[in-house]
């Protein structure tokens, strides 16, 4: 496994246990870590990329205990925030070879190169003479992770990287990093965006409340909802009572009613038939139901 984490807690000063025994092995690949806002990802991600320290625990980065050997994690490391931002005098090119810079890269024609070709890669070259804070939203996410991406790190972090992206753009992102998780390395994918992980990692966990809910593929956390979504359709005035008594996934007009999908393990008093799950009807099952937390993120 790249990485391996043995008893992982962080408690803050106000008393908040953000993290409570978190034990996880991360393979190389793109790895899912899913949740609600206040989950506890943002304060593991940190934590992972040498940004803080935890209270307790253990974590080993590619053989590097994290701990004692931070440096060395920090150079086999890429990381893209969630509130990533560029410098409004650097144009595109100018942003990159500095990021690259950054990382160690101190020979001109080779950092030249490398930069070209990571614009080359993330379809970013064209605009390459551009500000980088004239960029699209799309556009800035790509020159995020190649800016992660330029040192050819072993481990790759991505904190929400599609939020607020276009459908297209998000489809864009996702393949960039399916591509790049062919290569020897880890990428762990951070977000409560369920299509994020469902198209593009083989292995995720689910994080509730600082700890792991769910730790296993995908497909895995799917069977978990077989036989609990149901559709039926109601009338208009018994949709607010169906929203009351069940988790409600989509309502789709029908007629003078609603089309309605639906989470539970049995239903009482409509007329509904089983649907075929997804990960999204997944997800709400299991803070539904195991977890007794119903979320609407």
């Amino acid at each position: 496994m790249s990485i391996s984490i043995r008893s992982l807690n962080k408690y803050y000063p106000n008393g908040n246990h953000a993290l409570k025994d978190i034990n996880m092995e991360i393979p190389t690949g793109m790895f899912g870590l899913l949740g609600p806002n206040g989950a506890g990802k943002s304060t593991l991600m940190r934590i992972l990329v040498a940004l803080m320290e935890p209270t307790s625990g253990e974590v080993s980065v590619f053989g590097y205990d994290l701990l004692k050997q931070r440096k060395e994690v920090r150079k086999i490391l890429g990381y893209l925030p969630q509130d990533f931002r560029f410098f409004a005098k650097y144009k595109t090119y100018e942003f990159l070879d500095y990021a690259a810079r950054l990382s160690g890269m101190n020979n001109s024609k080779q950092r030249r190169r490398a930069v070209d070709e990571m614009l080359e890669s993330v379809g970013l070259f064209d605009v390459r003479e551009r500000y980088a804070n004239k960029l699209s939203g799309g556009m800035k996410r790509r020159l995020g992770i190649a800016q992660a991406l330029i040192h050819n790190p072993k481990l790759i972090i991505v904190d929400e990287p599609t939020t607020g992206l276009d459908p297209e753009e998000r489809i864009r992102f996702r393949n960039l990093l399916a591509e790049i998780s062919k290569k020897d390395v880890a990428i762990i994918l951070s977000t409560h965006i369920v299509g994020d992980i469902s198209s593009t990692c083989n292995c995720m966990a689910l994080m509730n409340k600082g700890e792991v809910a769910f730790y296993g593929a995908p497909q895995d956390m799917l069977k978990e909802a077989e036989g609990k979504v149901w559709r039926m359709k109601v009338s208009g005035d018994d949709l607010p009572q169906v929203d009351r008594k069940y988790p409600v996934i989509s309502t789709i007009p029908s007629g003078t009613g609603w089309e309605v999908q639906v989470i539970a393990d049995e239903i009482e008093g409509y007329d509904a038939e089983p649907y075929p799950p997804n990960l999204e009807h997944a997800y709400v099952y299991y803070m539904e139901k195991k977890l007794n937390r119903w979320v609407n993120d």
